[in-house]
């Protein structure tokens, strides 16, 4: 397949600017394993899960990965931290008019500066003399989507983020997750819906075009992920009971499938432990772990978009992208969000692009 096959013309009203009012307030498209598509309110999600289904849901929680600085020279610098590695030390994103070279100072502040190391593909890695996380928290700036086109306010630091973050490491949010409010985990809880959590610090990447047209030659960005044992364990006792684990957002979903694919064993066995993932996942790739998705509207021609086309089917998204553009759902990081049911004739088909 090609990346064209993945292209869809939205109405750029249709992009979300803002979080509905209140978290939570969005609405929530439907798709059935057959394609079949059903409006409703993610108020109502409770009733598409089951008693005994695990929601498996991303705890990594956005920095304020941007800063702005100035070169020795006096030039404007714009940083993108991508990664945190240490205590002192980030890989980062630079962009200036001449890039700075390895040994010069970016200075943040009349009291901060950061020393440049070495260029390291496309990104710099920076020397940062006090604790990186306490330099973003102090001088950065929250990350939000290049398609949301006013800067970051208070307001953005709060709905940017899920009610449940607690790992820092993420340059962009898991969006999915941001339907969640305290309310709606306490109504799954009663209904017996049970919770599991995963770390994937989700990168700068998830940004990037894919600038090939056959999606065969795309290379994925790499990133971080941790499943600790009692996740492990709580996935093995709901296939137990014979029910459903359902990934909330694609990021969640590629930590799964990336640990499955990954296993000792050789036949998928789960095992709890860190790792990092390229995976790329496209129409034709065999789900091991995920039985359902909660995901928002992803970008056209992105790798998100042929993802859930790889979980609820082809044709089926297609179809459902042209409904919510026409019933006028809200796109993006901001917007609605979709229950897809994995597509049966799916499961059987041959895979690509295990990475």
């Amino acid at each position: 397949m090609r990346v064209a096959d993945f292209d869809f013309d939205l109405p750029d009203e249709l992009i979300a600017q803002f979080p509905p009012a209140v978290r939570g307030g969005s609405r929530l498209l439907h798709v059935g394993t057959a394609g079949s598509l059903y409006d409703g309110w993610f108020s109502e999600l409770p009733a598409l899960l089951r008693p005994n289904d695990l929601l498996v849901m991303n705890d990594t929680r956005v920095i304020k990965a941007r800063l702005f600085g100035t070169k020795d020279s006096g030039g404007k610098v714009e940083l993108m931290v991508e990664r945190v590695l240490d205590e002192h030390d980030a890989l980062a994103f630079i962009r200036a008019s001449h890039a700075p070279r390895p040994g010069s100072r970016i200075r943040l502040a009349d009291d901060m500066a950061v020393e440049v190391l070495a260029r390291q593909d496309d990104l710099t890695r920076l020397h940062f003399s006090r604790p990186v996380l306490a330099v973003l928290e102090q001088f950065g700036k929250l990350p939000l989507p290049p398609y949301i086109e006013h800067p970051p306010t208070a307001d953005d630091e709060a709905r940017y983020q899920t009610v449940y973050a607690n790992e820092p490491g993420a340059v962009a949010a898991p969006t999915a997750g941001l339907h969640f409010d305290d309310a709606m985990l306490d109504a799954l809880r009663e209904k017996g819906v049970r919770t599991a959590w995963v770390t994937l610090h989700v990168g700068a990447g998830t940004f990037q075009p894919v600038r090939v047209e056959a999606i065969a030659d795309h290379r994925m960005h790499s990133e971080r992920y941790t499943i600790p044992q009692a996740s492990i364990d709580a996935i093995r006792e709901t296939r137990a009971r014979g029910a459903r684990i359902v990934a909330v957002g694609t990021t969640s979903l590629r930590a799964l499938e990336a640990a499955a694919l990954s296993s000792s064993d050789g036949a998928g066995t789960l095992q709890a432990g860190a790792g990092e993932t390229d995976i790329f996942i496209t129409p034709g790739y065999r789900f091991r772990v995920v039985d359902a998705l909660i995901t928002n509207f992803h970008l056209p021609r992105s790798t998100l978009l042929m993802l859930v086309s790889a979980f609820a089917g082809v044709d089926a998204i297609r179809a459902a992208y042209a409904h919510a553009i026409r019933e006028r759902y809200r796109f993006f990081s901001y917007g609605d969000a979709m229950f897809l049911e994995k597509n049966s004739l799916e499961k059987s088909s041959p895979e690509r692009n295990p990475r």
